[in-house]
């Protein structure tokens, strides 16, 4: 982790971000440092440097440091007690000091907490005493977040708790009569097709034997899975699934589907089976077979297929939203409520596999979706890259947690080290002149450079446009409003967290 984080080589390069924080701690260690703690322990991790100030401009300078001895002593003393720390996550390897400029600084390299430690927090006050940290800073975790940190604590998957208060008649049985088909289909030889309704879908896990009454009640996954949309809310009000198809830029939505419309069944199952119709309509399907047998699916279509599979077997219902799925020209953007278990770094290399909803999971097992254990984002990434199109991204956002996957379907631009130069120097005297043009003319040329980019990254920060469009970001934020206001953009997220995607 060390030199991913910092490297005092790079020291004059280093700004601070998401991964780094620097403290002057001239009078001792700062209270500061422990928000910081937090945060990078239950985000993606970070170094804290004492004995560093930030400058005006961003760059840093060392302090003249002293006593680092009792520094290191109180700092120790400090994250063993439990009233200040909720858990200490280092060792003495995570502490280093080092000598620059002929002063000493001392790094404190913190790791992304494992979820069975989340939420980390402070002064013994865990909805008071929980940061998380975005690109200005720590902020103070919500009630809702500090509560979604705790239902990932579990080991057993929240989607297999019984819902005593609901009977088997909450299940839509044409969804029911769908998933059989589809299970008969792929394995035609499973002992659990002799069975009625009932005992199948006990076996499944879609159903479970309570305790309390000793009777059979439907578990959460079932609700979610085989359940009608209303009812599914009455156990999650915030419960949504939205498709938004905009291929026409002179039209709003070429296509939308909403749980909510009342004319389908508002369940995943269903949801994911529209989807993969919807989102697989337009791609190439080349003639092929396998001996005699037609095979009229390419790795892009099982790629998209998983990346839909991976978006509800990671999604949190408690958040607001909901899961989003956004069809546009040249890319599709998968939405999911909830932040990433394994953590971003984690899942883009693969080979673990923690979802969210380990019995929804299952159940697409039985019909041979999401097979692959942990390998499914970087299964993903590799098509892509197989295909010569832009690689995916994948941005965990907060406030509310929601985990954004991006599939562009645009060639990646190959350029010579010469023309590289020659685009950067473009790109600088693009900068240059936006910042000291004005003028109407100039206003709607650099709106429509914003929504271009928008609309190609699916989702941004004010900080990311500006520095794609060569603005300052108080000037981005001025353009930004005036499109929000002419329905051209739409704002998600407040403060700090706030982002942007496209509505044309």
């Amino acid at each position: 982790m060390k030199k991913d984080v910092f490297d005092l080589a790079l020291f004059d390069e280093y700004r601070e971000g998401n991964r780094l924080e620097v403290k002057k701690a001239k009078g001792g260690l700062p209270n500061s440092l422990w928000d910081t703690y937090s945060s990078f322990s239950n985000c993606n991790g970070g170094a804290i440097i004492l004995g560093v100030k930030e400058r005006e401009d961003g760059s840093w300078y060392t302090t003249h440091l002293q006593n680092e001895n009792k520094l290191l002593k109180d700092f120790w003393d400090t994250i063993n007690n439990r009233k200040k720390v909720s858990v200490n996550l280092l060792n003495e390897g995570n502490v280093d000091t080092y000598e620059i400029n002929g002063d000493v600084i001392i790094v404190i390299y913190v790791p992304k907490a494992d979820r069975v430690y989340k939420p980390v927090y402070i002064n013994d006050d865990i909805f008071g005493g929980t940061f998380r940290r975005d690109h200005e800073g720590d902020y103070h975790c919500s009630e809702a977040e500090v509560r979604g940190m705790l239902r990932d604590q579990a080991e057993k998957s929240t989607d297999s708790r019984i819902l005593i208060n609901m009977d088997l008649d909450i299940f839509y049985p044409e969804t029911v009569k769908s998933f059989r088909s589809r299970h008969i289909a792929v394995n035609p030889d499973h002992v659990w097709h002799r069975l009625d309704d009932t005992s199948y879908l006990e076996r499944i896990g879609a159903a479970s034997i309570s305790d309390v009454d000793g009777k059979l009640h439907p578990t959460v996954a079932g609700l979610l899975m085989f359940g009608e949309e209303y009812k599914i809310r009455q156990e999650y009000p915030e419960y949504f699934l939205d498709y938004r198809e905009m291929l026409d830029p002179s039209i709003r939505w070429t296509d939308r589907l909403e749980s909510s419309s009342g004319e389908w069944s508002g369940n995943l199952l269903d949801f994911f089976f529209q989807m993969e119709r919807k989102l697989f309509r337009d791609l190439k399907k080349p003639f092929m077979l396998d001996g005699i047998t037609r095979v009229d699916e390419t790795p892009v279509h099982k790629a998209i297929r998983e990346a839909l599979a991976n978006c509800i077997a990671n999604a949190d219902f408690n958040f607001a939203r909901g899961i989003v799925i956004i069809k546009n020209p040249e890319t599709i953007i998968i939405e999911n409520p909830g932040s990433i278990i394994t953590g971003k770094a984690q899942m883009l290399k693969g080979g673990v596999s923690e979802p969210r909803n380990k019995s929804i999971i299952k159940m697409f097992n039985l019909i041979r979706i999401g097979e692959r254990a942990g390998s499914g984002v970087p299964d993903i990434f590799s098509v892509w890259n197989d295909e010569g199109w832009i690689p995916p991204t994948v941005d965990e956002l907060y406030k509310p947690d929601r985990t954004v996957l991006t599939l562009a379907f645009s060639k990646k631009q190959a350029t010579s080290g010469k023309n590289k130069r020659q685009t950067e120097k473009t790109s600088d005297k693009r900068k240059k002149q936006a910042e000291k043009t004005s003028g109407n003319g100039k206003t709607a040329d650099n709106k429509q450079t914003i929504i271009e980019f928008i609309t190609q990254k699916g989702i941004a920060k004010t900080a990311e446009i500006a520095d794609a469009v060569g603005l300052s970001q108080p000037r981005v934020r001025v353009l930004l409003a005036e499109l929000v206001a002419e329905g051209i953009v739409e704002p998600q997220g407040e403060g700090r967290a706030r982002v942007y995607t496209s509505k044309v």
